[in-house]
């Protein structure tokens, strides 16, 4: 499961305090749950999947591994011996297996994007003011995380780590043979003071601090912005950040032949170590407005293609923030080193920034020049560009994307109940999918670890036994309406409590990861129990799921995990539920359009059910 939000983030008001230097450290370090316990919900997880034959296979590797003396026993004391002398057990491990090894682009297959509301400009002036306000407004969040001054975000009571946001600025992923890496460039002895903005497609180093150290102000980005557009007018500039898009293998070789050149090479580094980047696109083709929040998700999450804004990204980069000239924005994010949750945090402060007025004018200082980056393309390199167009187009038309706004109902209206929001949405997700497969399938919902050091995700598994009994009811003329407003409880009940172990760090999933891993790094035999055809179905995530709540009216979108799978990320707001649906059309049998309908009847049968039993 893409770790994009934080399933979590609807069970509790977060309550904010003083970011103390050094505070992460004083939150507990992630537990190692107990074997056999995460045995037991492992083959309790399965229920739904398996026929009991089936089960009962599965049932006896799990016995071998988790007896007395048996291979499990050694490998849980290797996890908790590696809890003892680590900042975190798993993070590490989860950051390489899940991001660092994973082969797949990054574009639509592990970058998430966070699409703004629709901002009140049409032109390339209106444009450029919005960028220069959104710029300050993200130095001015950086100044709160490099003066520790920044809020502690609270959950149940507890403070969360906050580690991730010293992270998310001055880093980029490179590319490598086998795994690629994250560079941390704020932690140099002299951090890196520019951004990249980047301009049909040709990249610009804009210096943001005055010599003082001080940022510049609004109107000072501002001038910067418009010398930019001045040397950036459309020409025939191949799309260099089109490579980032490529297959890591692919892309890996061909950044090593780019670097050969010492002006790619610095071009390159300026990219990379900068603070963060900028995308300042063209206008894309009208749409209705019906279609327009999935044309602008699909625009946020990979650029549209090669001949619409594709070329303006660098896919590694941590931070992209894209300002379109006809009132588009939103951010773009390489997910190695962060999850959903920090960067919507961001994004709520610099909008409430934006919508500060400018009081105090800058004197005129003059200002350098934004360096032009400017790369030297050999014939190789040339080839490399052409076979990535094709490659991206292909993926961006493979891709479908479909985004709406329930507006009958939001997380006020399950609180009314005592039911969790992000439960309730989970429930309807496993009835649309089964009134369209007549199945449950693997369902990750993510949960946040960030209650403990350096903590991360783990996977909430919503398609329960009580789902299945639900949905398998809910249709059935048979069955009585209260005992299906009953099963409907337990099903909610039943993933607010994985959610409550998730949280707590007793989920199963980072732990049966933890107890391969740790197997392959001692040099011993990988446990059946992961060669069972059963573990390979637990993890075939069909439904891949987040919820990133943020204040802003947004939504997050990402693709699927599977070729034959959903991404579905949402939104939920006091009054409606902002939402995304992806599937690939290379897969006869998923339909984003049609999953979201369904979707929407779900969250109207559930209504439906819950609302005659209340009585205010």
């Amino acid at each position: 499961m893409l770790p994009v939000g934080s399933g979590c983030a609807g069970h509790g008001a977060l309550m904010l305090r003083l970011w103390a230097r050094g505070f992460s450290s004083s939150v507990p370090p992630q537990p190692v749950p107990p074997l056999a316990q995460t045995l037991s919900r492992y083959l309790r997880a399965l229920e739904p999947h398996l026929p009991s034959s089936e089960l009962e296979h599965t049932r006896s590797e799990a016995l071998k591994l988790g007896a007395p003396g048996g291979p499990g026993e050694r490998l849980q004391g290797g996890l908790e011996r590696r809890a003892q002398r680590t900042n975190n057990w798993i993070s590490d491990w989860w950051q390489r297996s899940a991001y660092l090894e994973s082969r797949l682009p990054l574009a639509v297959h592990s970058n998430p994007a966070l699409t703004l509301p629709r901002q009140d400009y049409s032109d390339w002036r209106g444009q450029l003011m919005f960028a220069a306000k959104l710029i300050a407004g993200v130095l001015d969040f950086k100044a709160k995380i490099d003066s520790h001054t920044l809020l502690v975000e609270y959950m149940r009571g507890r403070p969360l780590c906050m580690e991730q946001y010293s992270q998310i600025f001055s880093s980029c992923r490179v590319p490598g043979p086998k795994h690629d890496h994250v560079i941390l460039h704020n932690r140099s002895r002299r951090p890196p003071t520019h951004i990249t903005v980047v301009r049909n497609y040709q990249f610009f180093q804009l210096e943001v601090y005055n010599s003082d150290g001080s940022p510049l102000t609004v109107g000072q980005i501002h001038t910067q912005l418009q010398r930019i557009r001045a040397q950036s007018w459309k020409t025939d500039k191949e799309p260099m950040g089109i490579l980032t898009s490529q297959h890591r293998n692919t892309w890996g070789q061909a950044y090593n032949r780019l670097l050969r050149d010492k002006i790619n090479r610095e071009s390159v580094r300026a990219i990379e170590r900068g603070v963060f980047t900028v995308c300042l696109d063209a206008p894309v083709m009208r749409v209705s407005e019906e279609r327009y929040s999935s044309r602008m998700a699909a625009q946020m999450l990979h650029g549209g293609g090669t001949y619409s804004n594709s070329g303006n990204r660098w896919f590694d980069k941590t931070l992209q923030f894209v300002v379109g000239e006809d009132g588009s924005c939103g951010v773009v994010y390489e997910q190695a080193i962060a999850e959903g949750p920090p960067v919507a945090t961001l994004v709520d402060h610099v909008l409430d920034y934006c919508k500060q007025p400018e009081t105090v004018r800058a004197p005129m200082v003059p200002l350098p020049l934004p360096k032009k980056l400017y790369f030297y393309i050999d014939p190789e390199i040339k080839r490399d560009i052409e076979m990535a167009k094709l490659n991206l187009d292909s993926l961006i038309n493979d891709l479908d994307i479909s985004c709406f706004t329930f507006r009958r109902f939001g997380k006020n209206f399950p609180k009314k109940y005592r039911l969790s929001p992000n439960s309730l949405i989970q429930v309807a997700l496993q009835l649309a999918y089964y009134r369209m497969y007549g199945e449950l399938c693997a369902t990750s919902d993510t949960a946040s670890l960030r209650m403990f050091r350096g903590g991360r995700t783990d996977t909430i598994r919503s398609a329960t036994s009580e789902a299945l009994r639900f949905v398998q009811a809910v249709d059935d003329p048979g069955t009585m309406r209260e005992m299906k407003v009953a099963l409907l409880k337990e099903a909610i009940e039943a993933h607010s409590t994985l959610t409550d172990q998730a949280l707590q760090g007793q989920a199963i999933d980072r732990h049966l990861l933890g107890l391969k891993l740790q197997a392959i790094e001692e040099g011993l035999s990988v446990p059946r129990l992961f060669m069972d055809t059963a573990y390979a179905l637990a993890t075939h995530w069909r439904l891949r799921t987040g919820q990133v709540s943020s204040r802003t009216d947004s939504v997050m979108c990402f693709g699927p995990q599977v070729p034959d799978g959903y991404a579905v990320c949402y939104n939920p707001l006091n009054e409606h539920i902002n939402f995304s649906v992806s599937a690939f059309n290379c897969c006869e049998e998923t339909h984003a359009d049609r999953l979201a309908q369904e979707l929407q009847s779900a969250l109207l049968l559930l209504q439906e059910l819950l609302q005659p039993s209340y009585t205010a």
